[in-house]
């Protein structure tokens, strides 16, 4: 069987991978197909930074917003979805685009990941356990004393992560990054266009503040305190980014502004982490944000390339 040729476009958080993965659906006939491990959970479209309903009136999108926020998905489960859409979208005869900043959930997609066997339920209860009472920074220390390069990837503040990182080993003596360097073997061929957006280290900041500031002006407070109801006892996903801080303002324990200001710190160190994964990648173009003809072109070059390969 032939490789499956699909579009990926990826990048750090805040570098518009949204209004591209739209361009290029629009020019191509395309359907968008989220790899971005938050944008999954329909609780918080808004401080996650979902394409809005006329965003996705524009063109198909698939996989967002589709989980609670008290749920979660690994990078191999969350791959077989996307092979499925993939699937799907190609059958309506669509080109298949993958937009997002999830390096993980990319190369889970394309090289795949080793099953990692199930973690038992007494061991993550245990990690839990002692989450709640040594905090983020010693998990965090503990996680790098046995696993850096994990560590390296993951901030101390993600608790999703860092967790289940740790469980991982609990569980089976083995790292997390030691399975994700297996791979699994039985992955669908896919033939990848990689499109990255990177913008100069001096501007991204200010795009990201502008981009908080919008969040917070389009109702991310009022959409985090509704999720917060919803799940009184806590959800992976209000764990996350955007989502702790504003849960600090809402417990008092800062005002707005001090929030907004560890939000966009939080932002651009998440950011620096994406960067240097996905500069790691192979075969990838890089473009301005505004490049859309650039990468329109580049994409055209390729589909002329797949259609003769196949003829």
């Amino acid at each position: 069987m032939s490789a499956i040729p699909v579009v990926c476009l990826l990048g750090a958080t805040g570098t518009g991978k949204t209004e591209a993965g739209i361009r290029l659906a629009e020019a191509f006939r395309g359907a968008v197909i989220n790899f971005d491990s938050r944008q999954i959970y329909r609780d918080l479209p808004i401080v996650t930074a979902q394409p809005t309903p006329v965003e996705r009136a524009r063109c198909p999108h698939l996989l967002y917003g589709f989980l609670p926020a008290t749920s979660q998905k690994s990078a191999g489960s969350f791959a077989r979805l996307v092979d499925a859409c993939v699937a799907r979208v190609r059958k309506k005869g669509l080109v298949p685009i993958l937009v997002g900043g999830t390096g993980l959930y990319l190369r889970a997609v394309l090289e795949g990941l080793a099953p990692i066997p199930d973690v038992p339920a007494e061991v993550r209860r245990a990690v839990g356990e002692d989450w709640s009472r040594y905090g983020a920074q010693a998990m965090h220390a503990r996680l790098a004393a046995v696993d850096p390069l994990s560590a390296s990837r993951i901030a101390p503040a993600d608790r999703q992560r860092v967790t289940r990182a740790l469980e991982v080993h609990a569980a089976t003596g083995r790292t997390l990054s030691d399975w994700h360097r297996m791979g699994d073997g039985q992955r669908p061929a896919y033939a990848p266009v990689k499109i990255g957006l990177s913008v100069p280290v001096a501007d991204l900041p200010a795009r990201l503040a502008r981009r908080i500031e919008a969040m917070v002006d389009m109702g991310a407070v009022w959409e985090v305190a509704r999720a917060a109801r919803r799940y009184p006892g806590g959800a992976r996903a209000l764990s996350g980014i955007g989502c702790a801080e504003i849960m600090g303002y809402l417990a008092g324990e800062t005002d707005m502004e001090t929030a907004k200001a560890l939000w966009l710190k939080n932002t651009r160190a998440y950011a620096k982490r994406q960067g240097t994964w996905f500069r790691k990648e192979h075969d990838v173009a890089w473009f301005d944000p505004n490049d859309h003809e650039g990468m329109a072109a580049l994409v055209r070059g390729r589909l002329s390339s797949w259609t003769e390969t196949s003829g």
